[in-house]
C-alpha cells in the first residue's frame, strides 16, 4: 500500500514539474528578471532530458514521459535543426563573421580559425591589445579596437560612426562599410543585471533601416521575448542560410543560440554556418551577403 502511495506521489511530482518547465519555456520564458534566471538554464534539450530522466522511475507509466520528450524533440529539431542549400557566390559578396574568443584568442588566431581574410570580422573579448602592430602587419586592411572588447577588421574603408557603452557595460559599436551599416554587439553577460534592460539599450542604439546587418554575442537565446524589436525588422542568419544546429554555446553543445547575426530584410543571405572548435567556449558564426 504504501510503495503504491509512493509510486502515485512520484507520478503527480513528475507531471508537475515537467508542466511546470513546459509553461517555464512555451509561455513565462523571460518575461521577468526573476523568471530569466531559471529560464536561461533550462533550454528545451534540458527539459527534454529531465522528461526522459524522470521516466527511469515511473515503471509502465513511463511510456507517457517518453513520447512527450519525443514530441518535444520534434519540436526542438523543427526550431533548431536547419538545411539548406549555399545560394552561388560571387567575389563581390560580402563574407560577414562573428567570434567571442573567450579572452584566450587574437586576431590572428581568429584568422587561422576562418581559414582566411574574411571581408568583416568582429571578434567579441579577444586578446589583442597592441593594434598598431596589427595595422602595420596588414597596411591595407582596417582595424578598430572598441572602448571595451570589440575588436573590428574590415578588408574595405569603414568609418566609425559610434561606440557606446551602457551603464552595465554592454558594448556596441556603429560602424559602416562598403554601403552597409553594422552594428557590433557585446551584451554584459552578469547575472544581477536584467537582459531586457541591455537590449533596450541595444535597441536604442541601432537605426532599424535597409542594408543593416547586427551582430555580437546576446548572452540570450534565439526564444527570448527580447528580441522580438529586432526579430521584426531582421531575418537571422542561421534560421534563413544555416546547416545543422542554430545554438553556438556551449562548446559545440547544441544548447542555447547566443551569438548572432541578424540581416535586414532588404540585403540576401547567400549562406550561413557556423565553424566549430574547441578554442573557444563560443562557436564561430559567419554569413555571406549579397551586394
Amino acid at each position: 500500500m504504501i510503495f503504491k502511495f509512493i509510486k502515485g506521489l512520484y507520478f503527480v511530482l513528475n507531471i508537475a514539474i515537467i508542466l511546470a518547465l513546459l509553461i517555464l519555456h512555451f509561455v513565462i520564458k523571460d518575461s521577468t528578471y526573476e523568471w530569466s534566471l531559471i529560464f536561461y538554464p533550462f533550454p528545451l534539450p534540458v527539459i527534454i532530458g529531465i522528461v526522459v530522466g524522470l521516466s527511469i522511475f515511473l515503471g509502465k507509466r513511463r511510456k507517457y514521459n517518453l513520447i512527450l520528450a519525443g514530441i518535444l524533440l520534434l519540436i526542438w529539431l523543427a526550431g533548431s535543426f536547419r538545411f539548406t542549400f549555399a545560394e552561388p557566390i560571387s567575389e563581390k559578396d560580402l563574407e560577414v563573421v562573428f567570434w567571442n574568443t573567450s579572452r584566450e584568442h587574437h586576431f590572428e588566431d581568429a584568422v587561422a580559425q576562418y581559414g582566411s581574410f574574411p571581408d568583416v570580422m568582429v571578434l567579441a573579448e579577444a586578446s589583442d591589445t597592441d593594434f598598431s602592430r596589427l595595422q602595420a602587419l596588414y597596411p591595407q586592411y582596417y582595424f578598430y579596437k572598441s572602448k571595451r572588447e570589440l575588436s573590428v577588421f574590415s578588408k574595405h574603408p569603414m568609418t566609425i560612426v559610434s561606440d557606446n557603452i551602457s551603464k552595465y557595460n554592454t558594448s556596441v559599436v556603429h560602424f559602416e562599410t562598403t554601403g552597409i551599416h553594422f552594428y557590433a554587439v557585446d551584451v554584459t553577460g552578469s547575472k544581477d543585471v536584467p537582459r531586457h534592460w541591455e537590449l533596450d539599450f541595444v535597441d536604442e542604439q541601432i537605426e532599424f533601416g535597409d542594408r543593416t546587418l547586427v551582430l555580437g554575442d546576446f548572452n540570450l537565446p534565439y526564444e527570448s521575448l527580447f528580441f522580438k524589436e529586432i526579430k521584426t525588422h531582421f531575418n537571422h542568419w542561421f534560421s534563413s542560410k544555416g546547416n545543422g544546429f542554430r545554438e553556438t554555446w556551449p562548446w559545440g553543445l547544441p544548447l542555447l543560440s547566443l551569438d548572432h547575426i541578424w540581416v535586414s530584410k532588404d540585403l540576401d543571405i547567400l549562406d550561413s554556418k557556423k565553424i566549430n572548435s574547441l578554442e573557444s567556449d563560443h562557436e564561430m558564426i559567419k554569413t555571406v551577403i549579397q551586394r
